[in-house]
């Protein structure tokens, strides 16, 4: 009961843990490293709860596979849970942050605590459903050890993985340069992407094995739609000696849903509202401009094709990061970004800057990239967008675009929907002059013109407002 209320009470509170060091408000940032600190407390009382519920009963666990799923899964939750708290902490969030120590704690909670605890829900519950018993055990048990085996294989080498790749990004030369470039890190990393891969396969395998499982032994069952039960009469809601207030609120599904909503939004609203009602939470920056209707474009592009996965645009306040991608991000770069494409990995160097001071690049250089990311960069893992240089941008979209924007607040002039196209085209056909310079010939209505646009964008405002 004391699990239940506090975790629902206290991690809301607990998000901005993972925006350390970011544009986001310090006093934000601190919330979250105190309540995910506290989170360690309840998270870990209930982890303790289910393991020592099997005192004494241990010897089932060598026979019952569906206590060997959930053993595992409270295990599992226990380690995600005190890691999480760890991470909140910004001297370990500085190492780990962006990396795929992240990407590793995440899955030892999805992998580990949600999936093993459906699996032996699932396994639990069938047979039951069917009236039968479970056509293998010995497929379950294949499949608890391959799901095990899927995880471990998994999670430890992006824990490896994640704290090579922090060491090398803030690896700086005797004569303080930086010392790997950072394609140099992702090649690094393919080792440990394979292991990865194979975590994964032996998952996948162990659910197939479930699933298989599942369906023979709903083949060799029936459905027992109205299972007969005895109850006894109902009576009148008696209050019983020295119970506590919380039972009148759990007894009641409504009281209870209310309440717990109540107390999820208590959090929420402390650390949201403020940010909209405090204006100098975002301080603005003049140079800072809403996108052009084809950097729009873009920017819809960017985010429909996931590339916020595996590229950041939050430049911390760290040398290593400064010296690599430019100055560091202020929240007031972001405020016409909705929503803001900040990210949590950086599989592909962090793009805040892409389109300003040293890392600019050509409009060509980015066609070439797009088209086939290797060429222009040497044992890149990032996939081909061929598709976009034949693929129609939707035009038709812009005006909608213009105004949903001005909705949530971007000061586009009353109108300007109506000429967003035209100023669209003209920009487009300005980047295929560009690229015309460089042999290359392509129509202006071609998505990948879009994205270079917004390619370009990013970091211009603030290159200017120091020119």
């Amino acid at each position: 009961i004391i699990h239940f209320w506090s975790l629902i009470f206290l991690y809301i509170w607990a998000g901005p843990h993972h925006l350390l060091y970011t544009a986001l408000p310090n006093w934000a940032q601190s919330l979250g490293v105190v309540f995910s600190v506290m989170l360690l407390f309840p998270s870990w009382g209930g982890m303790i709860n289910g393991l020592l519920t099997l005192r004494g009963a241990w010897d089932k666990v060598r026979d019952d596979v569906v206590l060997k799923f959930m053993v595992v899964a409270v295990t599992a939750y226990g380690m995600a849970t005190f890691e999480g708290p760890m991470l909140s902490l910004k001297n370990v969030s500085a190492i780990a942050h962006y990396t795929d120590w992240i990407v590793a704690h995440v899955h030892v909670g999805g992998l580990g605590w949600n999936g093993m605890l459906t699996f032996g829900i699932v396994y639990w519950m069938m047979p039951r459903i069917f009236g039968t018993t479970l056509y293998s055990k010995k497929l379950a048990n294949a499949h608890f050890w391959l799901g095990t085996l899927g995880i471990i294989f998994y999670a430890v080498p992006l824990y490896w993985a994640g704290f090579t790749q922090s060491m090398m990004w803030k690896n700086f030369t005797e004569s303080g340069q930086l010392k790997y470039a950072f394609l140099e890190t992702v090649t690094y990393m393919k080792p440990y992407y394979a292991m990865r891969s194979l975590g994964g396969t032996l998952y996948i395998l162990g659910v197939f094995l479930m699933i298989y499982n599942v369906y023979k032994t709903v083949k060799a069952g029936k459905l027992i739609a109205n299972e007969a039960a005895e109850a006894p009469a109902l009576v009148t809601e008696v209050k019983h000696a020295g119970e506590h207030w919380h039972r009148w609120i759990e007894r009641k599904p409504v009281p209870l849903m209310v309440l717990s909503l109540v107390v999820i939004l208590i959090g929420g609203a402390v650390e949201i509202i403020p940010t909209f009602l405090i204006k100098s939470n975002v301080p603005t920056i003049s140079s800072v401009k809403p996108y052009t209707p084809l950097e729009l474009q873009g920017r819809d592009l960017y985010v429909r094709e996931g590339c916020y996965t595996c590229h950041s645009q939050m430049i911390r306040p760290f040398r290593s990061e400064t010296e690599r991608y430019g100055e560091y991000s202020k929240a007031g770069e972001f405020v016409y970004d909705h929503p803001f494409q900040w990210g949590s990995k950086r599989t592909g160097p962090d793009l805040a800057r892409e389109g300003a001071g040293n890392l600019k690049k050509s409009d060509g250089w980015h066609f070439r990239h797009f088209r086939e990311p290797s060429s222009m960069s040497e044992g890149s893992i990032m996939p081909p967008y061929e598709f976009m240089l034949s693929r129609e941008l939707d035009t038709s979209s812009t005006a909608a675009r213009i105004k949903a924007m001005r909705t949530l607040g971007v000061p586009y002039a009353a109108g300007f929907e109506k000429i967003a196209n035209k100023a669209l085209m003209e920009q487009a056909t300005g980047i295929v002059n560009n690229l015309k310079s460089d042999s290359i010939r392509i129509t202006p209505t071609k998505e990948v013109i879009a994205l270079i646009a917004y390619m370009q964008r990013m970091g211009s405002d603030i290159d200017q407002s120091h020119k």
